[in-house]
Formats: C-alpha cells, sequence, structure tokens
C-alpha cells in the first residue's frame, strides 16, 4: 500500500494515547483530497494529451467519469472548459467550495470504476502497461486508510461510500453483515441494507430506517425460502421471527436459555421502525434524530450477522 510510516503521524498517534480520533462528516481536509488524488494518479493514471491515433483507455475513463458526474449534477463542466476531464475532476476535489456530498460523489464514482471497470480491463489485458499502476484492491484499501487516518467517518465498502460512527462497531458488525449478505446470496437484502446507509449518509433518517427493517425483513425471507419454510407476503416482521424461532434456526436449548431473544428481535429495529417511519405521522411531523437512525442501522446489522451465521450453521448441520 501506498502509506508511509513517519515520525508526524507516529508522535500524533501517541499525543493521542494510541486512541483514534472521533470521526467528523462535514469536512475533508484538504491534504486528504490531496492524498486522494495521488491514488488516482496511480490507479487510473493521468489524462494523455499527446495526439494518439485511437483513445487511451485512461483517456476514455476519465471522460466517462467527469461526463457522469456533470451530467447528474446538472452541470456542464466540473472544472475550467479548457481542461482535460482529469484536470476538470481535480479541480472539482480541490475546490473548497464545493459540498463535502458532492466531494464524496465525484470520490465514489472514481473508486467504484477502480473497483469495476479497470479491475476488468486489468483481468483482461494482463500484459498491458496498466498493469504496473497501483492494484484496485490496494488503492481501495488505501482510500480507507487515509479515511481513518483523517478521522473522517466514511468508508469505500463495494461500490459504496458509507457512513461510519464507530470504527469497532463498523468493522466488527456493518462489514461482518454486506460481506455476509454478498456472499449468501442475500441479494436483495443487501440492495436495502446498502440503500439504508446511503439514506443515512444523506440524513434521510426515516427512509434510512424504513429500508433497514427491509433489509431485516428480507434476510429472514430468503431464510425461509432456502429452508423450505412457508410464509406468507403478508407476513411482517414479528411473524417472521416467529417463523424462523419455530423452525429452530435457533436450536430451543438456546432459545431457552436466550429467553429475551424474540423480543430483543421483535422490540428493535420493527418497533422502532412502527414508531417513526412506516406509517402516516398525523399533522405534527415525526423528527427522526440521527443517533436513532444510527442505533437501528447497527442493530440491524447485529441481527443479520446473528441470523446468517444461524443459518450457516443449521446448514452445516445438516451436511
Amino acid at each position: 500500500m501506498g502509506i508511509k510510516d513517519l515520525y508526524s503521524k507516529r508522535k500524533k498517534l501517541a499525543e493521542r494515547g494510541n486512541q483514534p480520533d472521533v470521526y467528523q462528516y462535514t469536512n475533508l481536509p484538504i491534504e486528504f483530497r490531496r492524498q486522494v488524488i495521488f491514488i488516482w494518479r496511480t490507479a487510473i493514471g493521468s489524462y494523455r494529451v499527446e495526439a494518439f491515433a485511437y483513445e487511451p483507455p485512461v483517456n476514455r475513463w476519465w471522460r466517462i467519469i467527469h461526463d457522469s458526474l456533470a451530467k447528474e449534477l446538472g452541470w456542464f463542466n466540473l472544472g475550467n472548459d479548457f481542461h482535460d476531464p482529469f484536470e476538470q475532476c481535480k479541480s472539482f476535489l480541490l475546490n473548497n467550495d464545493t459540498s463535502v456530498e458532492h466531494h464524496l460523489d465525484l470520490i465514489e464514482l472514481t473508486f467504484r470504476h477502480i473497483d469495476e471497470d479497470i479491475r476488468e480491463f486489468l483481468r483482461n489485458h494482463p500484459s498491458r502497461e496498466l498493469s504496473t499502476l497501483q492494484p484496485p484492491d490496494d488503492a481501495i484499501s488505501e482510500l480507507n486508510h487515509r479515511f481513518r487516518e483523517h478521522a473522517i467517518g466514511y468508508q469505500y465498502n463495494n461500490g459504496q461510500i458509507i457512513r461510519v460512527d464507530s470504527g469497532f462497531i463498523h468493522t466488527e458488525v456493518v462489514v461482518s453483515a454486506l460481506s455476509l449478505l454478498s456472499s449468501q446470496d442475500f441479494k436483495g437484502a443487501e440492495q436495502e441494507f446498502r440503500s439504508a446507509h446511503e439514506h443515512y449518509r444523506k440524513k434521510e433518517y426515516k427512509q434510512a430506517i424504513v429500508n433497514a427493517l427491509n433489509a431485516f425483513e428480507s434476510t429472514m425471507k430468503t431464510i425461509c425460502d432456502k429452508c423450505g419454510w412457508s410464509y406468507s407476503d403478508k407476513n411482517n416482521a414479528k411473524d417472521l421471527i416467529g417463523i424462523v424461532l419455530e423452525n429452530e434456526l435457533v436450536p430451543k436449548y438456546l432459545q431457552n436459555h436466550l429467553s429475551a431473544l424474540r423480543s430483543v428481535l421483535e422490540g428493535g429495529v420493527p418497533t422502532v421502525r412502527n414508531k417513526t417511519s412506516g406509517h402516516g405521522q398525523g399533522i405534527q411531523p415525526i423528527t427522526v434524530p440521527e443517533y436513532l437512525a444510527a442505533y437501528v442501522l447497527h442493530l440491524t446489522a447485529s441481527n443479520i450477522v446473528f441470523l446468517v451465521e444461524a443459518y450457516k450453521a443449521k446448514q452445516g448441520n445438516l451436511e
């Protein structure tokens, strides 16, 4: 990885007792943004201004990246019209007047391109000179390191910038949930869980809670489908919890020892959703605070890890 252990970094870490900074979300320091541009140069490459009989892949990539974001924002150019697409993206990221959300949009778009398109290109053209660039996994790992290094509460994961409230919870629970959902073909639940995080990052907390419950329910429906347990499309989260427990997704002896298990599952995500986001809010608008949305996302991730791990254990016992 393109990261050096410097004296100044060790000194700063020692001064705060080797504890990570509290994450912040409202500022992307200029040093961080410059480091992102360095990764662009090594993982994508710079635009080539020489005369070519054909368009080099790197030029095509930067044109696609620039035009994709400009179109979504409703702009003609991200930077100076006379500059090439790479320089325009660079100018956009360095512009202090650009919002953090739009900076993150560009970072997400470029690293999704690294993660998908460039990875595919390198796989199909291993002998091309691009194979000497920073590999996609290394580039993504460095980006996430830079986020943590600057105490910025975001991480790139599988095509999406996700907000992080606790480094430990994110690593041990959220990433574990996403990994389990993607590896066990729980594609619907994975998409809904990622959508919940996207709404959370955009401060759309009610919709984040709705999508979190959808992911929770989809996880249980998928388990029922794979295990051959019948359920109705009308079944809600409480019904689905009853079905998976009655079919001994968790062995009865564990259910007896964990007598509060059903109460924890039923009284967590579904209850919060029903009281804040699931029904008409009446005359008085319901305001969902950020901390409640964060709690629901973490609780959903914990529930998903529990359910999918129990499913995996049950499948292993049947083999």
